[in-house]
């Protein structure tokens, strides 16, 4: 069954790249998918449907843009706590280019959906199998999606910085998964990656508050990680959400090899543009309880935040 959330939902914070205050309102809607809509923008269609082609920058988040040019990013986070909780349906106000980033994981959004609620729409769902394996390469970067009888990612990343390190993880992603698994991991960075983005103007808003930061051995946040492994399952988390942008949940197997926004779009397109790779489908009931938002409540959410 096909879901929005059951009233409207109130939400503000600072964007991590502009630095600018921003609200959103997330409305509820029984038809349309997930649509942005720039409320700020007066002059010409500000409404932005959340798709994998309209993403037209990957540079440093995920950026949707209408064929009017209005434009809203870093919305993968919020698309990976819709996706996660099962919401098909929903108009998002915001009043500004960019999703607050809140404490640079999904926790926040997850948080207020499941405390407002979800409200059926009594249709099936609405999902995209994948039928042959697609794989986007960029040297040692890699995303795929393989056939698969539900969502599934497996993740591997290896970084320099001996506060990460090489980590991998693996997940199955029903019943809840999302939720008390990854909705809690945060964005990272390096030290010297935020002075530099700052000094050129860019990451503004970035903070102790909204990213983990880590410099050699070192992580500069107090308290640490929330997880040993927070910054591979933050990887996940971003998938979740990019992924997401294909406009139905996914019936397919995922792998990610040091890849992040860019691939995955890249991967999204490949397999839209392959013929024979994937197909629409209608789910029964049996096989919607093997989606990542069936099932979940309040009791699903990390308590360590």
């Amino acid at each position: 069954m096909q879901t929005t959330v059951r009233r409207e939902i109130s939400l503000a914070g600072m964007g991590l790249h502009s630095g600018r205050p921003a609200r959103l309102v997330l409305r509820p809607s029984d038809a349309g998918g997930i649509r942005f809509h720039r409320v700020d923008i007066t002059d010409r269609d500000n409404m932005i449907p959340a798709r994998y082609d309209l993403v037209n920058d990957t540079t440093l988040c995920t950026r949707l843009t209408n064929e009017a040019g209005a434009s809203v990013s870093t919305v993968e986070h919020l698309m990976a706590a819709l996706a996660g909780l099962g919401v098909t349906h929903v108009d998002i106000d915001i009043d500004g280019p960019e999703v607050p980033i809140m404490d640079g994981s999904s926790y926040r959004f997850v948080k207020a959906i499941l405390k407002t609620g979800l409200r059926p729409i009594d249709r099936p769902v609405r999902a995209l199998r994948v039928l042959k394996t697609v794989r986007y390469e960029d040297g040692p970067i890699v995303a795929e999606l393989s056939p698969a009888e539900s969502f599934s990612i497996d993740f591997d990343i290896d970084f320099e910085d001996a506060a990460i390190g090489h980590q991998s993880r693996q997940l199955s992603m029903h019943n809840g998964t999302f939720v008390h698994e990854l909705s809690d991991c945060r964005t990272f960075a390096r030290r010297s990656e935020v002075e530099a983005l700052q000094a050129n103007g860019l990451g503004l808003g970035g903070s102790l508050d909204n990213a983990v930061i880590v410099d050699g051995d070192e992580v500069l946040n107090p308290g640490g990680f929330r997880r040993a492994d927070e910054c591979v399952r933050h990887k996940m988390l971003d998938a979740v959400g990019d992924l997401a942008l294909a406009g139905a949940p996914i019936i397919g197997a995922y792998k990610g090899v040091r890849a992040g926004h860019g691939p995955t779009n890249k991967l999204l397109r490949k397999l839209f543009a392959t013929p024979g790779a994937c197909e629409f489908v209608y789910l029964d009931r049996d096989a919607e309880h093997t989606l990542p938002g069936a099932g979940v409540n309040p009791a699903d959410l990390p308590h360590a935040v």
